[in-house]
């Protein structure tokens, strides 16, 4: 299991993945899967990624190396895309063709075809981008009436997502909040944890203005995670006891 969230604001994109992947309890190891590629000048592409690890490479490899377009005949890489809804088109096909190279052997293994893929970026001219790409290789994009998109353990998040951030919401408040959703999954799920991945990207650049790995010895997410704790628990003693078992 895992947890990875893209958050889309006016100022912005920030990403954000946790590290863990697990074969069964005794089988617990640490794989990034918030990936960038950045091209100065040109552009700044994140991909965070859900599921099956072996899946989840070999699309990444296949995106790097080359996939044919069915439409031109060409091979085409993430690198040469002009435009982002291309891009998320390319990395739809690489997972069809995936699922369709390992589709009788995932079969006859007895196991799903599972895995997502949040993309987001920005091209040189354009401003930044999100899409979730699904298991059969199609895709949604990210809007400003739901800024944010979220793959893999996302119910423990998503509640504090859905009260805090707008499309107005500064930048790195973005983060910061994205960070407590990521703590908030890590303190209800043992499928997700430490390290943390994030990248974040400005609007109209095409260069990460932070790429960072947050592990267990950050003094941020540390206090961060304290502040959090402490102020969920002042919150529910400031709220009055409920009143009911004194009706009559």
């Amino acid at each position: 299991m895992t947890y990875c969230c893209g958050i889309l604001v006016r100022e912005g994109l920030v990403m954000i993945a946790d590290t863990r992947t697990n074969a069964g309890l005794d089988n617990v190891s640490t794989f990034r899967k918030l990936h960038t590629f950045e091209k100065k000048g040109r552009h700044a592409f994140s991909i965070a990624s859900a599921g099956n690890l072996s899946v989840t490479q070999n699309v990444l490899h296949l995106v790097h190396t080359g996939i044919d377009n069915p439409k031109t005949k060409k091979s085409e890489r993430l690198e040469d895309m002009t435009d982002m809804f291309s891009a998320a088109e390319l990395i739809g096909r690489a997972v069809q063709k995936i699922g369709s190279n390992y589709a009788e052997a995932f079969e006859q293994a007895n196991l799903k075809f599972e895995v997502s893929f949040l993309f987001g970026g920005q091209i040189k001219g354009a401003g930044p981008r999100l899409f979730m790409i699904y298991s059969a290789g199609n895709f949604i994009e990210c809007t400003p009436d739901a800024p944010f998109l979220q793959i893999g353990e996302h119910k423990y998040g998503k509640p504090i997502l859905d009260r805090a951030v707008n499309y107005d919401t500064d930048l790195y408040d973005a983060l910061k909040i994205g960070l407590i959703s990521m703590d908030s999954t890590i303190k209800s799920n043992l499928g997700v944890g430490l390290p943390i991945d994030i990248a974040v990207t400005r609007s109209g650049a095409t260069e990460y203005e932070t790429r960072h790995r947050i592990d267990a010895s950050d003094p941020y997410f540390r206090d961060l995670r304290e502040r959090w704790s402490s102020a969920l628990r002042a919150a529910h003693m400031g709220i009055p006891r409920p009143q009911y078992g004194e009706e009559k």
